[in-house]
């Protein structure tokens, strides 16, 4: 009996979920919700099914930090040059410094780590595709990684292109190869994040281009970025200081280019603080964004950690900050 009072109960819930899909107000307006709860997607998840057997799926908080609306401030973390940061360890699932880790922000090239993940969840790295003029119609002074209309290249080099280069054009080559469109990807993009449990974002592009509907949180960007680094071609890839890439252009003739990671730790241009080791990241940076910066880490202590910098005022404040979570967590235990 108590198994089917528990059923019951679940099942009140997801009908009380349902009523709140349409609230009418006065004079027979409704209000519509943005972000509605799949039923369906949602009852497999918790093992609510007719015949009220449970399934074997763990409850998803289980396998992540959770992250209160409170700011977890951490001592000699200087939290004021950047609008939000995060230091957690993914050892214990324990989130070490927080700040504002669930404001709505505009992520900027960050973007990548989830068009990236997704590529390597549905794509082949050993197939080719051929550069569309479409893939190409992105803004001249964006970050790019050179590819022409006819060029025929890899996945797997346009993963290099787009994570150490940062390239918008890779990244819509890779939409295209995907999805079809920029577009079509885009609602994938989201599909995955809300998969994920990032259900504070959302994307309307591959790349991270300026968009007032295109944002995500550091929050987000932790369980994105935590999911994607679980993959070991996405590790070797953001680990890579400098790739020399070689695919063919629309005569067969074969080109090479050489591209060097933005991660200014894997680059040298910054220090390393003591007891540290970078295992690679992404960078990201509009006028709107600011300065951003996602880092998967390692201590001595063999202990892992994901630091999330996002709108910091300048490349030197974001540094700074990310330095300061980072000698936070070598000195973690």
């Amino acid at each position: 009996m108590s198994g089917v009072r528990c059923i019951v109960k679940k099942l009140t819930v997801l009908l009380l979920i349902v009523s709140l899909m349409a609230v009418p107000i006065g004079c027979g307006e409704e209000v519509s919700f943005e972000q509605k709860y799949d039923i369906v997607k949602t009852t497999e998840q918790y093992g609510i099914g007719m015949s009220g057997t449970p399934s074997d799926t763990a409850f998803f908080a289980e396998s992540f930090a959770v992250g209160g609306n409170e700011n977890q401030l951490s001592e000699g973390v200087a939290s004021e040059l950047s609008q939000a940061s995060a230091l957690i360890d993914l050892g214990s699932n324990t989130i070490i410094h927080a700040n504002n880790i669930h404001e709505r922000l505009y992520p900027a090239s960050t973007t990548k780590i989830l068009t990236a993940y997704i590529a390597l969840k549905y794509g082949d790295l050993a197939a080719t595709t051929t550069v569309s003029e479409e893939a190409l119609n992105l803004d001249e002074d964006s970050s790019l990684c050179g590819l022409s209309a006819g060029d025929v290249i890899s996945l797997e080099e346009l993963l290099y292109g787009l994570m150490l280069r940062s390239g918008n054009d890779a990244a819509s080559v890779i939409a295209e190869m995907i999805s079809g469109s920029s577009e079509g990807f885009a609602e994938l993009m989201n599909q995955e994040a809300l998969a994920l449990g990032a259900t504070n974002s959302h994307f309307v592009n591959p790349h991270g281009l300026q968009d007032e509907q295109h944002y995500t949180t550091a929050y987000d960007l932790y369980l994105i970025f935590k999911e994607a680094v679980k993959n070991d071609t996405f590790l070797k890839i953001i680990g890579t200081e400098t790739h020399m890439t070689a695919y063919t252009n629309s005569q067969g003739e074969a080109v090479e280019r050489e591209w060097q990671n933005s991660n200014r730790y894997l680059t040298g241009d910054q220090t390393v603080p003591e007891g540290i080791t970078i295992l690679g990241g992404k960078t990201g940076t509009t006028s709107d964004a600011g300065s951003c910066l996602v880092l998967l880490s390692e201590n001595t202590n063999g202990t892992y950690y994901i630091s999330i910098v996002l709108k910091a005022d300048g490349r030197d404040n974001l540094y700074s900050l990310m330095t300061e979570l980072l000698t936070k967590a070598a000195a973690s235990q």
